[in-house]
């Protein structure tokens, strides 16, 4: 077959990084198809010494995701390439690109947000262009050969919302990239962090990630006459690419006095993320919602704690190997803060589950299953 990959988000953050593994393992495995990788002029560079193959064409593609241009001139591209099927990894799918596909659904987040905190746009703007999503999605849903997503959890979101065939769907889990767990620990980081000394959370700041009510938590900590005798160090690390979301949060932060507690890491490399995942006392994910949250299970492979809003996709991913809270209680996060400085005896028992768990998450099954997606597609043309 001749594969079209849509790989346009190969440096964004989240989609990215799932972009990057699976063409780096359709290299790694070799075989009989052709790939047609469509890129960003800004990636072509790094995703051509990635895959320096014959088996591999890449070809630029300057039209920006979320645009006229992409409805109306990516669909021209693609059919200049003869191909059998085009896996878009987002579900940002041109309305008129009239050939075979399959598509990648991570979540459903956009369907939670109407009232315009999501966006930098003015509300009506954005309920417009919000409205223009929904259309995408549907379309990209509906119109699909085969969905894949990344848990159990959005499959069913997906069922419920439009009616879909639960056949037509593929789970295919995340997997925990070598990169980041196999690095020895040495503090190295810019911050000079000494281990155990802090609590970390990693990602974007959206909305739905519930940040402010986990400072607003990490601040009412921070006042406990425990904290202050034996932890009057302790500092919060928010790892994420500085946006419009993050400037907001730091003036929440800093409105609220406790600037000197918080550290807004911003970019980090592999071997940075791996450190700061084993020197911290936990990673912390308060989401509201997710598709999967790939971080949480980063941070387990590197011996780390992880406390968890206790929402259905965390219950599916990690099981009972996290401290749980309530997302929408303040007092609930601030309880599970509290049973790790106080050294709770579960959190080694609790550590040792998630290095276990951690072994069936991996990018080269994700690849094969991607694969026999791809396969049944073909399978479906040829009758």
């Amino acid at each position: 077959m001749r594969i079209g990959i849509d790989v346009r988000l190969w440096n964004e953050s989240g989609v990215g990084r799932y972009i990057r593994n699976l063409v780096g393992q359709l290299h790694k495995l070799g075989q009989k198809n052709e790939y047609v990788l469509f890129c960003l002029e800004k990636d072509e560079q790094e995703i051509l010494n990635q895959v320096q193959d014959d088996k591999f064409k890449v070809v630029r593609t300057n039209i920006r995701w979320h645009t006229i241009e992409e409805q109306i001139q990516f669909p021209k591209i693609l059919n200049k390439e003869t191909l059998d099927l085009v896996h878009f990894p987002y579900f940002s799918v041109p309305i008129f690109y009239k050939g075979s596909f399959v598509v990648t659904i991570h979540d459903l987040i956009i369907n939670h947000f109407d009232t315009g905190e999501a966006s930098t746009l003015p509300l009506g703007i954005y309920q417009l262009k919000r409205l223009g999503y929904k259309h995408v999605i549907s379309h990209a849903i509906n119109r699909a050969q085969k969905i894949i997503t990344v848990s159990q959890a959005t499959k069913k979101e997906i069922i419920d919302h439009y009616k879909v065939d639960p056949e037509k769907i593929v789970v295919t889990y995340e997997g925990i990239d070598k990169k980041i767990s196999n690095f020895k620990f040495q503090i190295s980081n810019k911050y000079q962090l000494p281990k155990g000394s802090y609590f970390l959370y990693v990602g974007n700041a959206y909305p739905h990630k519930n940040l402010v009510r986990l400072i607003d938590a990490f601040k009412q900590l921070l006042v406990q006459d425990f904290v202050h005798k034996v932890h009057k160090d302790l500092k919060l690390v928010l790892v994420g690419k500085e946006d419009y979301f993050y400037r907001k949060l730091k003036k929440y932060v800093i409105s609220n006095g406790i600037d000197h507690s918080l550290i807004f890491y911003g970019y980090v490399t592999d071997r940075e993320l791996a450190e700061l995942y084993k020197n911290a006392k936990a990673l912390v994910s308060p989401a509201r919602m997710e598709g999967f949250d790939l971080p949480v299970i980063e941070a387990m492979s590197n011996n780390c704690l992880v406390m968890l809003s206790d929402i259905v996709v965390h219950r599916e991913i990690v099981g009972d190997a996290a401290f749980y809270f309530d997302p929408k209680n303040v007092s609930s996060i601030g309880g599970v803060f509290m049973r790790v400085l106080k050294k709770d005896d579960r959190i080694e028992s609790q550590k040792k589950k998630g290095l276990l768990l951690v072994k069936k998450f991996s990018w080269r099954d994700l690849t094969y299953k991607t694969l026999e997606v791809y396969e049944s597609c073909h399978r479906l043309r040829s009758g």
